[in-house]
């Protein structure tokens, strides 16, 4: 079987790498060699390889600068998933289109269900939906694809939330991080790990023919409880010798040029029920991601 990979030089893309099933031919790429601005050499690159499954790991992810770059923002996160799927109905091959949370408006006191209705709140999230809406109506009818929404992805590959707050712990002497933004993070290896077996059980065909999945870790947090946990990781595995204090403040008081949702806790029921696994403890999770980064010597 093979499967190509876009964005395989981001987070998600290199964990995807680190553990690819032994039956699977892996088809990386990158912006050189597939340019979700390029329409035209995508498709082609497409009809080359005829992948079994291409999983659309890239995406336009700086989220504060796409509100004042929405065009090119809304072509590779939109439009770009489209024209791999219209490549993708005429050589038989399936998607993988990876989502998020950000397709929601936050303002849910309860996980967000598959079949909650959209209402993204900012450009990053307006691309993800016009995706989400372009590949169904392609490929709604040919069995050919999965879209997998998760939030807040963080590992010990690429640039994230985890790696950003240990250099922030080690620099200055308190940080500022919000606490009424409510959701749960997703360790990308795990998240990796999924992909694969939605992939290894072509749950295309699930009894419920269900399209659309949700994966996060388990359990509920802050921005501000994973930075705390964080910073007390940092002391524990013995990354830093006195990481700096994390101060809890509102979301109005840290001003971002893309709004977010404050409620984007994602429920995996369906997910767990379709595939039979269970999703780790988000406290877990990081603690690997620390211990995977103290092992690289991470800030060393």
């Amino acid at each position: 079987m093979k499967v190509l990979i876009t964005g395989s030089q981001g987070q998600l893309g290199k964990e995807l790498q680190k553990n690819v099933p032994y039956d699977i031919e892996v088809i990386p790429t990158d912006r050189k060699t597939f340019n979700l601005l390029n329409f035209k050499d995508c498709s082609e690159f497409i009809f080359d390889n005829k992948p079994d499954w291409i999983i659309n790991a890239a995406a336009y992810t700086a989220v504060d600068l796409a509100e004042d770059d929405e065009e090119k923002a809304l072509l590779i996160n939109g439009e770009a998933p489209t024209i791999i799927a219209k490549a993708l109905k005429k050589t038989g091959g399936k998607l993988l289109q990876i989502s998020s949370d950000f397709v929601f408006d936050g303002k849910s006191s309860i996980p967000y269900k598959v079949d909650d209705e959209p209402n993204p709140i900012n450009i990053y999230g307006k691309g993800k939906l016009l995706a989400e809406n372009g590949i169904k109506n392609i490929l709604q009818d040919n069995n050919q694809y999965i879209i997998l929404r998760t939030s807040w992805v963080m590992g010990s590959e690429g640039n994230n939330f985890a790696k950003t707050m240990l250099r922030l712990l080690k620099l200055k002497d308190k940080i500022s991080v919000v606490y009424d933004q409510i959701g749960c993070m997703t360790s990308s290896k795990h998240l990796s790990n999924l992909c694969w077996l939605i992939i290894q059980k072509d749950i295309t065909k699930n009894i419920n023919n269900q399209k659309i999945l949700h994966w996060t870790d388990a359990g509920v947090a802050s921005w501000f409880d994973i930075a705390t946990e964080i910073g007390d990781l940092s002391l524990k595995f013995n990354l830093l010798k006195n990481p700096a204090k994390v101060i809890p403040i509102l979301s109005e008081n840290f001003p971002t040029k893309a709004k977010r949702p404050n409620f984007s806790l994602l429920d995996c029921s369906i997910t767990k029920e379709i595939l039979n696994i269970e999703n780790n403890y988000w406290r877990f999770s990081l603690s690997e991601i620390l211990q995977e980064l103290k092992s690289k010597n991470f800030l060393m």
